[in-house]
């Protein structure tokens, strides 16, 4: 019996993010108060706490921070995707992502190499941000 995903539900906090990736455009927030770069999605800025953020489009390029290869599921849900390249990274606005590798042999991956987005459209109305060399 295949088990369905557990797919993100969007948010009035996080619609913005999903509908950009929808459009294949990786966008965060920036706040208007202090100039901060803020991912993940939220209502106030954690460097000074206004109210003050809006939604900038950005390239979505960055660098691989950290990452493992999970050779074991890490849900049933995932079982046939093993192993798992789940990585941390970072963009260049400096804020940090986790999400998943594609298009690269986990032999090839290196801390520090240079990525861009890949838009996984996995339904009609859902898009997931993993990322590939480049």
């Amino acid at each position: 019996m295949d088990l369905v995903k557990p797919f993100p539900r969007p948010s009035p906090t996080t619609r913005p993010f999903w509908d950009g990736l929808n459009e294949c455009e990786v966008q965060i927030q920036r706040c208007e108060g202090c100039d901060s770069w803020v991912f993940y999605p939220r209502t106030r800025c954690p460097s000074c706490l206004s109210d003050q953020l809006v939604w900038r489009k950005v390239s979505g390029l960055g660098v691989l921070y950290t990452y493992t290869l999970a050779r074991q599921p890490t849900a049933p849900h995932f079982a046939k995707e093993t192993p798992q390249q789940l990585a941390v990274v970072e963009l260049d606005e400096g804020v940090r992502m986790t999400s998943t590798l594609v298009n690269v042999e986990p032999s090839d991956i290196v801390i520090g190499m240079r990525l861009r987005p890949y838009f996984d459209h996995v339904t009609d109305t859902l898009t997931l941000l993993r990322y590939q060399p480049g």
